[in-house]
């Protein structure tokens, strides 16, 4: 079991009202993928014009989505061409009031304070950093000053093969909550996800999966986006677009861990299997 510390917080009067209803939930939350970019991993492209990203926003909300993460700039491990925020905005600024305007809360999917702060100021209703507040010096600040919840993910600048995944998990998480709290975020405003495919080998990506339960030691929510990732291919050889099935595996299990957010880029499919889990479950 990985140890964890506690540590002074920041008080709060409760859980933000977004994650108070989302942990209120039985079944994990499901939260939507929309990517405004070229190149992301999946579906890089398909979606950067405004109306196909809105109709993409009302289809996963059709299909269960209880979050749309919007994100305008590729965090894909490999290969992604970094942009400025001033790009990063233009992206965004196109759709990201119409979303927000749609009802259901919005995540702004950024490394980049700036960025993160001007969508919270439109009515985005948490921020998702894939550095966990330890990229951007002025990140923690600035969603701290917003009030907002956010999702502080674990990443590396590369895999290491020979390092043990779950401890350099638990130390950055340490590190974050450490960020956070100095800053002024409250604990219970915080969602910790193990970035399943983010500065890890296949193989640390699934003993994530593996031993998920051993982070809810933090006794913080847990986020889980194994949608579509390359440890998939790994196991059964596919494109991205054909990972349907390996998606569906890694999230149920991921659920039946103590993940209380699933990320997915399909909506229907995930939440489908979600309510079905669920159902078999209670009759045990």
């Amino acid at each position: 079991m990985i140890a964890t510390h506690s540590r002074p917080a920041p008080e709060a009067p409760d859980d933000h009202p977004v994650l108070r209803a989302l942990q209120s939930r039985s079944a994990p939350a499901v939260m939507g993928v929309l990517n405004i970019t070229p190149d992301s991993f999946s579906d890089g492209g398909q979606f950067m014009a405004p109306e196909r990203a809105l109709a993409q926003a009302r289809r996963m909300i059709a299909e269960g989505a209880d979050i749309i993460d919007i994100g305008a700039e590729s965090t894909r491990p490999y290969g992604a061409q970094p942009i400025s925020a001033e790009e990063e905005r233009q992206r965004l600024q196109s759709v990201l009031a119409d979303l927000i305007a749609l009802g259901t809360p919005v995540s702004i999917d950024s490394m980049k304070s700036g960025i993160v702060g001007w969508a919270l100021g439109l009515g985005a209703a948490l921020a998702n950093d894939v550095w966990g507040l330890q990229r951007d010096p002025e990140m923690a600040k600035v969603v701290a000053g917003r009030g907002a919840p956010v999702v502080v993910m674990h990443n590396r600048e590369r895999a290491d093969a020979g390092i043990d995944i779950m401890q350099d998990i638990a130390a950055f998480f340490e590190r974050s909550l450490d960020i956070a709290v100095r800053a002024g975020i409250p604990e219970n405003h915080i969602v910790l996800d193990p970035g399943i495919g983010f500065g890890k080998t296949p193989e640390q990506s699934m003993m994530v999966l593996a031993r998920l339960d051993q982070l809810r030691g933090f006794g913080l929510p847990l986020l889980v986006g194994a949608s579509r990732k390359k440890f998939i291919s790994t196991v059964d050889p596919s494109e991205p677009d054909q990972r349907l099935g390996g998606s569906i595996a890694a999230h149920l299990l991921a659920a039946r861990a103590g993940a209380r957010i699933i990320r997915t880029h399909d909506v229907s499919e995930t939440v489908q299997a979600l309510k079905v889990a669920a159902a078999i479950e209670d009759l045990r």
